[in-house]
């Protein structure tokens, strides 16, 4: 057993520091290329903003920081259990739905390890949240503030992707606008990787028929992969989000998350601290004996 961990963790010990090298000579190639006279020209061009329609709407509504912090603390416990199904341990229960009430199918239930269950159910609420932020943003007119308007905004985007990478952050203006590659980004994420998320995790979920004809395209083990591979973007994409918020700006930058203020006040700051500490109560406290009396009011489990 532990040889078979050794070999586990042992790609980390030269993947991790040539991945640094890497980095280290990426932020130097970045330095050198922003002195370059066809850069300036490059980047007075396409300064790594879009312009916004007029009338777009100024500054964070408080609605949006809620859904941040649902958003957060829902893909917290998906991950977590995500990464015990991978595991692929017995699991220390299984849960069989009972099939009445408005949940009633025409198949008997299938039963699921406690962990499969427990994922479905906090990814349940990530979609519910979901939708109520996506019907919320085009109802806002925030949606101007994440989707692209124009083929600008890739151009836009390899600057202040290169000005990321230098280390020479580009302008933080979240309360106004996103810059392109933050748009990118936000974009990719709510409607590119969530949809993919939900397809996939639906293929592989007790619901979806065998027999469609959607199988031959998107086979088991594609949905798998594709699954899988979404949930490393959004552990990358957290890293990294997190990462920047708190280098570019934290005070200011968490006003705008949490606080719906743009300043340098410690509001935000105790908000996301306040968001922190419910995160890590519900990390210890929904653990497998809680998640066995939640499964009780709907099943069995044994």
């Amino acid at each position: 057993m532990t040889r078979l961990r050794e070999r586990r963790w042992f790609p980390l010990v030269w993947i991790i520091p040539a991945a640094l090298v890497l980095l280290a000579l990426a932020i130097v190639a970045a330095r050198w290329l922003r002195e370059t006279p066809e850069w300036v020209e490059f980047a007075a061009s396409f300064p790594g903003t879009t312009e916004l329609p007029a009338g777009s709407p100024v500054g964070l509504p408080a609605w949006l920081g809620w859904q941040h912090f649902l958003n957060s603390f829902f893909l917290l416990f998906i991950v977590r259990s995500a990464l015990l199904i991978r595991g692929k341990q017995r699991p220390p229960a299984f849960v069989t739905r009972r099939n009445e009430g408005m949940l009633r199918t025409k198949g008997a239930p299938r039963r699921l390890s406690i962990h499969v269950w427990w994922h479905l159910v906090v990814d349940t609420l990530w979609v519910v949240n979901g939708v109520v932020y996506v019907v919320l943003l085009f109802a806002s007119g925030q949606w101007v503030r994440v989707v692209p308007l124009g083929w600008d905004v890739i151009p836009n985007a390899v600057t202040a992707g290169v000005q990321y990478l230098s280390l020479d952050w580009p302008a933080h203006e979240g309360w106004v606008h996103y810059n392109a590659l933050q748009l990118l980004s936000y974009f990719a994420t709510v409607f590119l990787a969530g949809p993919l998320a939900l397809l996939t995790g639906l293929r592989l979920s007790p619901v979806w028929k065998h027999e469609w004809r959607i199988n031959r395209l998107l086979t088991e083990k594609l949905a798998r992969s594709l699954h899988f591979g979404v949930l490393v973007y959004f552990i990358a994409f957290t890293v990294v989000h997190v990462g920047l918020v708190l280098t570019t700006g934290a005070l200011r930058n968490l006003n705008t998350m949490y606080a719906g203020r743009t300043d340098d006040s410690w509001v935000g700051a105790l908000v996301f601290a306040g968001s922190l500490v419910v995160m890590l109560a519900a990390w210890v406290l929904l653990r497998v004996p809680v998640q066995k009396k939640i499964a009780l009011l709907g099943g069995t489990v044994r």
